[in-house]
């Protein structure tokens, strides 16, 4: 999934557990995302991926190896690139780094889709979780 130069590259991790789809608020709490940050030098995408999902909603769990997907969004006068992947939650912790300014919630599909203000992040939604098990890719 390359990236276009000026674009602020990001890594988001998708948690689902149970069945379950983990929303978190964003930082000013207004909005229902996923958790999601910059990529940093040095950094792979997964590894971002599984930093933000610590750091924003306390999650500890595994990605899939490949993406399932990217989107775009507008944020700091510019075009943020957002390499999404899926997360299997092992853990979810009561403290994390971020606590104080962000809630969690576990929702079906469903309640994501209707919480989700980000349409290029609900159609990966759609895309990965609303098929069949059977015809989804999981890769441990």
């Amino acid at each position: 999934m390359a990236t276009s130069p000026g674009f602020t590259r990001q890594a988001a991790a998708l948690p689902i557990r149970g069945g379950k789809i983990c929303l978190i608020t964003s930082s000013n709490g207004k909005r229902w995302v996923i958790p999601k940050g910059v990529i940093e030098p040095g950094q792979t995408a997964g590894e971002a991926a599984l930093v933000e999902a610590w750091e924003e909603a306390g999650l500890v769990g595994t990605l899939d190896k490949e993406p399932i997907g990217s989107f775009l969004y507008e944020k700091w006068c510019g075009t943020c690139h957002v390499t999404v992947f899926l997360m299997h939650v092992t853990d979810a912790a009561d403290e994390f780094p971020e606590e104080s300014v962000r809630q969690r919630s576990w929702v079906s599909l469903a309640g994501a889709l209707e919480r989700l203000d980000d349409a290029g992040l609900a159609d990966i939604l759609r895309l990965t979780l609303g098929k069949p098990a059977r015809e989804r890719v999981e890769v441990s």
